[in-house]
């Protein structure tokens, strides 16, 4: 019996030890760190990769992540134009390797000791700004945040990499207004536009009338050039064949114009009332009446067209 016991006490040690060696044994993961701790008081640091620790004396405090975090931080202030509005900053932040020790034991909790950094730096910077300027200027507030927080957060071992101003969301009605705002003034630009191009559109039709009016001019006188031209070589090659007067040509010429146009314009349905400024009884004087007669029913048959 006695050797039994000492058998289950041999087996009941090895089992012990074989607890003690596996618990002494432990991984760390990468990018992560381990705090170890002797009876209590710190011991040293254990980074990536397989680690040991003396059984009972020693335990694993806490592990620390070595990665990138992001805080953000939602901060409602208010404007030098007394306007509120939320302001939402990510920072970002990581452990310096070198000062471990210090993030762990210095700081009980680092992001709200970010946060109110954060919430101060804040709410000095924007009350000196308008809100237009908020929006303006968001870059110098992040570099405003960082900046300041860099020291401090570095003296409790933390690294601020960058601020970010990620959000400005002022109060819905500020923001209706301001839609208002930028509507309004955009209605002002189009109808500038607008005006500019009707402005441009009658100022084009006015060149168009002008220059058509030009043409047609240009075109009635080389009509009557036409006519004279024409006239004129019909006059004289009468006379020489017949030997007559040009005078006498000339008002055999208008007494045929003459008989032509009271023959158009009574072929035109839109005529109405024709003065024939002549006496029927007096025709030694048709030339002469003739002459203004003609270009007067010439006209009114152009008009009445």
């Amino acid at each position: 019996m006695l050797f039994g016991d000492e058998g289950c006490v041999v087996e009941i040690l090895i089992l012990c030890l074989i607890g003690l060696a596996v618990s002494s044994i432990f991984v760390v993961s990468q990018q992560t760190c381990a705090i170890v701790e002797r009876l209590g008081k710190f011991s040293r640091i254990a980074y990536a990769g397989l680690q040991f620790r003396i059984p009972l004396l020693e335990s694993v405090k806490s592990r620390m992540s070595l990665r990138i975090h992001q805080l953000d931080v939602d901060v409602e202030t208010k404007t030098k134009d007394n306007v509120f509005v939320h302001v939402v900053i990510a920072v970002q932040y990581r452990v310096l390797t070198e000062k471990i020790y210090e993030a762990y034991y210095t700081l009980h909790n680092p992001m709200e000791q970010i946060k109110a950094f954060v919430f101060d730096l804040v709410r000095a910077q924007v009350p000196t700004m308008e809100l237009d300027d908020v929006f303006s200027r968001k870059d110098d507030i992040a570099d405003a945040v960082r900046s300041d927080l860099k020291d401090p957060m570095s003296d409790f071992g933390y690294e601020i990499i960058k601020a970010l101003v990620t959000d400005i969301d002022p109060d819905a009605n500020v923001k209706s207004a301001m839609n208002e705002i930028n509507t309004a003034q955009r209605l002002r630009v189009a109808a500038a536009e607008r005006g500019e191009a009707e402005k441009i559109l009658k100022v084009k039709q006015a060149e168009a009338e002008a220059e058509a009016s030009i043409l047609h001019g240009q075109g009635i006188a080389g009509q009557r050039r036409a006519i004279i031209d024409g006239l004129s070589q019909s006059v004289d090659g009468f006379v020489k064949q017949t030997g007559s007067q040009p005078s006498n040509v000339m008002d055999m010429v208008l007494i045929i114009q003459y008989i032509d146009t009271l023959k158009d314009i009574g072929a035109n349905s839109k005529s109405n009332v024709v003065f024939v400024p002549h006496s029927p009884g007096n025709l030694s004087s048709i030339s002469d009446q003739l002459r203004e007669s003609i270009f007067a029913a010439d006209a009114v048959k152009k008009g009445n067209n």
